[in-house]
């Protein structure tokens, strides 16, 4: 039965995205996604779905669905996962991740609503020393 599974909450996982640089430099059109493992363990068998989806100017846009696989995502390890055009900032972008840890397969999904990756909203990223957007 249904009531019988476990259902785990994803902790100590996040999501980011932050400015690209080169030199010193800021890249005004394209930046970076990261996932990043809090956990002082690594999770194995990461599968990351992207997908961006809203309307523009009137008109609706969604992007291809993206898919990215780690055999496995070390302890307080931030792992790139794809770059991101500062264009698609308008409309929501969509991160689906799965991974197993110890027996069980976690799974959780982090949206970058329209206009929240913005500096107004940047943290520190932890793992890779930069100024970011970060869901948790």
């Amino acid at each position: 039965m249904k009531k019988d599974i476990p259902q785990y909450k994803v902790e100590d996982f996040a999501v980011a995205i932050v400015p690209r640089e080169e030199n010193g430099v800021r890249d005004e059109e394209m930046w970076d996604v990261f996932v990043i493992n809090f956990r002082n363990e690594p999770i194995q068998n990461v599968l990351v779905n992207s997908r961006g989806y809203g309307e523009i100017e009137g008109e609706q846009m969604k992007t291809t669905v993206l898919r990215h696989f780690f055999n496995e995502i070390g302890p307080q390890c931030a792992t790139h996962v794809e770059p991101i055009q500062t264009k698609l900032f308008e409309i929501a972008n969509e991160y689906w991740v799965s991974f197993s840890f110890g027996d069980y397969m976690y799974d959780k999904k982090y949206v970058f609503v329209k206009g929240s990756i913005s500096e107004e909203n940047f943290t520190d990223i932890p793992f890779i020393d930069r100024k970011g957007v970060m869901i948790r």
